[in-house]
């Protein structure tokens, strides 16, 4: 099967198979060729206990950004060793970091919505579109009600920004569903979860979220612009 054909085929299929039966079904049609991004998330974790709990031949891999939280990465090290599965780790290079921090300053992604997201290119975009690299299929943990940006998001999808089809296996998971669902596996999940950080990205952009807030209040909450780094951009 080829890249964008017959995705809506695939689509209808998906939709009568659980998360963990389209995973196997998108690994078994592209042999070698899929990949899923983990930013260590709830839904990320859990899409981590499917791979491994149905021994799925799905590459994972993450984006360590130089900015994250210790509590992601410990958790990082966590979800290893409890999986046995490997994560392969991306990093920024140091010559795009270096001229950024010198032409905006250390924390100088405060200061507009520019200079943060060309901070998030060169700490995200840039080490994803290395890490996607030669696969067809980009697993992620999006879910529709996460926010209005992704609630007219497909299962399966075209990515355009990455030249590669997208697949959203949590896509109609609720927020409760997917809490019910980590407490009954016991995954393993960061703690900031517990003290109200519900969409957790590097620690300057990420604070606690008050209550009625929406999910991605949190990320970049001193802009007023869509609450997205590039990663998913539509």
């Amino acid at each position: 099967m080829t890249q964008r054909k017959n995705l809506h085929e695939l689509e209808a299929q998906l939709e009568q198979l659980s998360a963990q039966e389209g995973l196997a079904l998108i690994a078994d049609l592209f042999p070698g060729k899929v990949t899923f991004s983990t930013s260590l998330g709830q839904e990320d974790q859990v899409i981590t206990q499917l791979i491994a709990s149905g021994n799925i031949p799905v590459k994972i891999f993450s984006l360590d950004t130089g900015r994250l939280f210790s509590e992601t990465l410990d958790l990082l090290s966590r979800t290893e060793a409890k999986y046995k599965q490997i994560i392969k780790v991306y990093y920024p290079t140091t010559d795009s970091v270096e001229k950024l921090v010198s032409d905006i300053g250390i924390n100088g992604f405060y200061d507009s919505v520019e200079n943060r997201k060309s901070c998030c290119f060169v700490r995200k975009v840039e080490p994803l579109r290395r890490a996607l690299a030669g696969n067809e299929i980009w697993i992620t943990g999006l879910r529709a009600e996460q926010s209005a940006n992704r609630s007219d998001m497909k299962r399966i999808e075209w990515d355009e920004a990455n030249q590669i089809i997208k697949y959203n296996p949590l896509l109609d998971w609720t927020f409760d569903q997917m809490l019910a669902f980590i407490d009954e596996k016991n995954i393993p999940y960061n703690p900031l979860h517990d003290k109200g950080f519900i969409s957790i990205g590097c620690a300057p952009c990420t604070r606690a979220i008050m209550e009625g807030e929406d999910a991605r209040a949190g990320r970049w909450w001193w802009e007023d612009s869509k609450k997205e780094c590039g990663l998913h951009a539509r």
